[in-house]
């Protein structure tokens, strides 16, 4: 199976830019407006959400199903996850630079999502649900993570309707470069208290 060489991939997400799957090809992407998820105090949990964190309905996991979450992710009419993304990422995982939140309950896995980590900045790459809210308590929990670690940017490449309500906004394609340089270069590594094995990104 053919992949797209880690070292590549690495470059090209440091550099704003991303792959797709499209009609068998692999397709590169830096959006002129690109969206963004705060981890400030902008970060908005929807009130109907946070009465559900409080039931806490599901297991939350780090990296333990990695490869099924892509393939929930993919679960749709159309993807643009093939089988060269999908080992493509699958070996970043293996490497440290790709992770995966997971919501789980007694029926198994119910949503989650997976992305890439370089230092200081998380790069969101698709999310699922299987049960309600899955996708949005996976994305609360990464948020959580992410402050503790220390991290500046929480990428999502486009804004949805889905992600605004959290606060999502979007920067221009220069002021995301200039905000993605300075969150690579002045990222200090921090310990994670959070005890989920994750130490940093």
């Amino acid at each position: 199976m053919k992949i797209i060489p880690p070292e590549i991939l690495l470059e090209a997400y440091a550099q704003g830019i991303f792959p797709m799957a499209h009609e068998g090809e692999i397709q590169w992407f830096s959006p002129e407006k690109r969206g963004l998820i705060p981890l400030d105090d902008r970060f908005h949990i929807p009130h109907g959400l946070a009465k559900t964190l409080r039931r806490e309905p599901f297991d939350i996991r780090w990296n333990s199903a990695f490869r099924e979450v892509m393939l929930g992710c993919a679960e749709r009419e159309e993807t643009w996850i093939d089988e060269t993304i999908l080992e493509s990422y699958c070996r970043l995982h293996q490497l440290g630079f790709a992770h995966s939140v997971e919501c789980w309950d007694a029926d198994g896995l119910q949503g989650g999502l997976y992305g890439v980590s370089l230092p200081g900045v998380f790069f969101g790459e698709s999310m699922f649900s299987r049960k309600t809210d899955a996708s949005k308590i996976a994305l609360v929990a990464l948020v959580r993570t992410l402050r503790e670690n220390g991290t500046v940017l929480l990428d999502t490449q486009w804004m949805t309707s889905h992600l605004s309500q959290f606060g999502g906004y979007e920067l221009s394609r220069k002021a995301y470069h200039s905000a993605l340089k300075s969150a690579l270069a002045g990222h200090v590594p921090r310990a994670n208290p959070s005890g989920n094995g994750m130490t940093d990104f």
